[in-house]
Parts: structure tokens; sequence; C-alpha cells
């Protein structure tokens, strides 16, 4: 009787250590998920950063006026009233503002 019941015990016991290291939910799907898990941290580093900048520049777009003039000055090609502006032939500039000044300027139609 006690011979029976040790290798039952043992029988659970085997069972029960697959289960653990090689069954759904073990230890090999566990070291699995933990390298997708490293994968997706390193992948989130880059966005983590990019939204740390947005975060800031958006913080200083609601707070100050600087980061507005910086901006129209460079995407737009602005210049304040109190300024002149000295066009050097011969200097290139960037095609992008050339085509965001382009944009600004709409042909006028000839009154009818």
């Amino acid at each position: 009787m006690r011979k029976w019941l040790v290798i039952t015990l043992l029988a659970v016991l085997a069972l029960l250590q697959y289960e653990l290291w090689l069954g759904n939910g073990g230890w090999r799907d566990l070291q699995i998920v933990e390298q997708r898990v490293a994968v997706q941290e390193a992948a989130n580093v880059p966005m983590r950063e990019r939204n740390a900048r947005l975060a800031a520049e958006v913080m200083d777009l609601k707070t100050g006026l600087d980061a507005i003039e910086e901006r129209a000055r460079s995407d737009m090609g602005m210049v304040r009233t109190d300024e002149q502006f000295f066009w050097v032939p011969g200097v290139a500039i960037e095609t992008e503002l050339m085509g965001i000044n382009a944009g600004l300027i709409s042909p006028q139609e000839p009154p009818q």
C-alpha cells in the first residue's frame, strides 16, 4: 500500500513539474514573454524621448511667445515690422521655405 502511495505522489509531482517547466504558462513561456517585453521596452525608448521633446515644445508654445516667433521665422520666413529684410542674390535659400512663402502669395483676380 505504501509503495503505491509513493508512486502516486511521485507521478503527481512529475506532472506538476512538467506543467511548471514545460506546460502552458510555465517557465518557458515566461522567458518568451520577458524577451518580448525587453524588445518592446527598447522600442519605446526613442518614442519616450520624442514625447518628452514634444511635451516640452507644447509647454513652451503655451507659456512663451519666443517659441511662436521662432516657429514663424523658421517655418514661414516671417519678419517683424521693426526689422528690415535684405535679400542677397546668389545665396541659396531652402526650397522648403520657398514653397511655404510661395503658398502665402495668392494671385489677385482682376475686378470685373
